[in-house]
């Protein structure tokens, strides 16, 4: 991977995000915060306690995506999401998630922020 793209990946930024949508099949492309926290890359979102999003069962279904960087430099970058569960590899993500926000709400967002870890083909 080119130094300037990987520079660019590793900043916490505003993205779009192509998932592969569960029935159709079809690519389903959102825009969502990215953040970067000492060489990690990892997305977020705000709490909702009444169901989960369909870009998270589209990556349960089929964990393959597209980073799509549109800040500063634009590169479509294969990757692979996991959905992280597991509270004690949540608990640091969502506090600096947290921080960044400037949100005090940790507990709610423990058990209704969804969580994934991207890793970058070729980073």
């Amino acid at each position: 991977m080119d130094k300037d793209i990987r520079s660019a990946l590793h900043r916490s930024q505003v993205i779009d995000l192509t998932t592969t949508g569960r029935r159709t099949g079809q690519p389903r492309r959102i825009e969502i915060f990215m953040h970067d926290e000492d060489g990690l890359l990892f997305i977020t979102g705000m709490p909702r306690a009444d169901r989960v999003r369909d870009w998270i069962r589209n990556i349960e279904a089929d964990p393959r995506v597209v980073v799509h960087l549109k800040k500063g430099i634009e590169a479509d970058l294969p990757a692979r999401a996991r959905v992280v569960t597991d509270p004690d590899e949540r608990r640091p993500m969502i506090e600096a998630a947290a921080r960044r926000w400037g949100r005090t709400d940790i507990p709610t967002m423990m058990e209704h922020s969804p969580l994934i870890v991207l890793s970058v083909d070729g980073d």
